[in-house]
């Protein structure tokens, strides 16, 4: 009996050495494949096309088409797009702010240890979940824009959404929400999609940055 296929891995950056250390550190897990590399973000656009990863690391600044546009075309051309998380030098980055404001799935430091980013890409790869939810905060604290009143889609959520969106913001899965608030995986999933939809969110996410900047979990 065969174990379940490897996550691939595409790795995006301008600097050969950076993606050489990245490939280097993933290819000793047995579960983790690197597939593909690109240096610039069209690059990385066509390589995801072509190879259709579980996971892509995304560089933010790169020549031509930075991480920022490479990561929203990839999640808005691809039916089943992979998840995106951007590696970058600096932690309070309006760059990487605007990239998790277009879909992805969270970030890390260039700096962070062999284990986070491991952890990070069989994390972002087998659950629902938002990555480094605390850091997202900070970043959306920063860099949030601020509406003159709460969008319309706030008035519209129900207690129960509002309560599911105020899990999805720490970082718990599905799953993990459904134990919190005491009621099956199923309808924790039809309360998700509907937040979605009144957000107008393409994840979760979007959704929970649309929440920052609507003012919705600013004090929480």
């Amino acid at each position: 009996m065969t174990g379940p296929s490897p996550i691939r891995v595409v790795l995006a950056d301008d600097e050969r050495m950076v993606r050489t250390a990245l490939r280097a550190i993933l290819a000793a897990e047995p579960d983790l494949e690197v597939v593909g590399e690109a240096s610039t973000g069209a690059e990385a656009v066509s390589v995801v096309r072509d190879l259709r990863p579980d996971v892509v690391l995304m560089d933010v600044r790169m020549p031509g088409i930075d991480g920022i546009r490479a990561t929203e075309q990839i999640l808005t051309r691809l039916d089943a797009p992979p998840r995106v998380v951007v590696v970058t030098t600096f932690e309070n980055d309006s760059h990487v702010y605007d990239a998790l404001r277009v879909g992805a799935a969270g970030f890390l430091l260039k700096r962070a240890d062999a284990d986070a980013l491991v952890g990070a890409v069989r994390l972002v790869a087998r659950s629902d979940t938002l990555l480094f939810p605390a850091a997202v905060r900070a970043l959306a604290t920063a860099h949030a824009r601020a509406f003159p009143a709460p969008p319309e889609w706030v008035a519209r959520l129900t207690g129960r959404e509002r309560e599911v969106l105020r899990h999805m913001a720490t970082g718990l899965t599905n799953a993990e929400i459904a134990r919190r608030m005491e009621v099956g995986p199923a309808t924790v999933k039809t309360h998700v999609a509907s937040v979605l939809a009144k957000t107008g969110a393409r994840d979760r996410t979007q959704a929970v940055i649309a929440a920052y900047e609507a003012g919705f979990l600013r004090d929480r």
